[in-house]
């Protein structure tokens, strides 16, 4: 089984609900989007046009953050193949930064709280206080919801259904279906990562 997601930018309407809702599952730190939607202003008015591209991990089959990891931290679950981070493992040399072509790697430098001095929300004491501090996080693709039999945060709460996912390995999963049928097709595949997150064309 190799988990990955299809992203239908038809559907994409940048409603940033995946952003919202990675964010409140994950408690991440001030600055860190598991789940970002980048934006592109095209055109002149009267015809300007927005473009909306959802990122995250791409959980590669050829991951180089794994590759390049001096400790072993960066690894892929072997049932499953979601590229993980083992914090006790590493060391933040954030050498994976530097090799993840996608930019979906997040250094955890400090504890800050969203309103400074005010310290930290309720919220915050509950979901984001078990995150180390000095080491990389990064999207798991809410392997523990997974595991329970949901599906990630950003699949479940998109208002539109523009992400889907499923096993790459299924010939006959939505997602083997629809990148056949709708060419899908993965960001930057000349770096050769084979990355499990397709885009379905607007």
């Amino acid at each position: 089984m190799r988990l990955g997601m299809v992203i239908d930018l038809k559907r994409c309407i940048g409603c940033y609900g995946c952003q919202l809702s990675c964010k409140a599952e994950n408690g991440t730190p001030p600055g860190v989007f598991f789940a970002r939607v980048l934006k592109q202003v095209s055109g002149k008015y009267p015809t300007v046009q927005n473009t909306f591209l959802p990122v995250l991990c791409n959980h590669c089959d050829d991951p180089p953050c794994v590759e390049v990891c001096p400790t072993g931290a960066a690894f892929v679950w072997e049932e499953d193949g979601i590229v993980d981070v083992d914090h006790d493992k590493c060391v933040g040399c954030r050498t994976c930064m530097l090799a993840c072509p996608y930019s979906q790697r997040f250094f955890n430098d400090e504890t800050r709280p969203y309103f400074g001095e005010g310290g930290a929300t309720p919220f915050e004491t509950a979901r984001a206080s078990h995150h180390q501090t000095g080491v990389i996080l990064k999207c798991n693709l809410c392997r523990d919801r997974v595991r329970d039999g949901g599906k990630p945060a950003c699949v479940e709460n998109c208002p539109t259904v523009a992400r889907i996912f499923g096993d790459f390995d299924d010939p006959n999963s939505e997602v083997s279906h629809l990148i056949k049928e709708r060419g899908g097709f993965p960001l930057r595949p000349e770096k050769g990562t084979k990355p499990r997150v397709y885009y379905l064309p607007a």
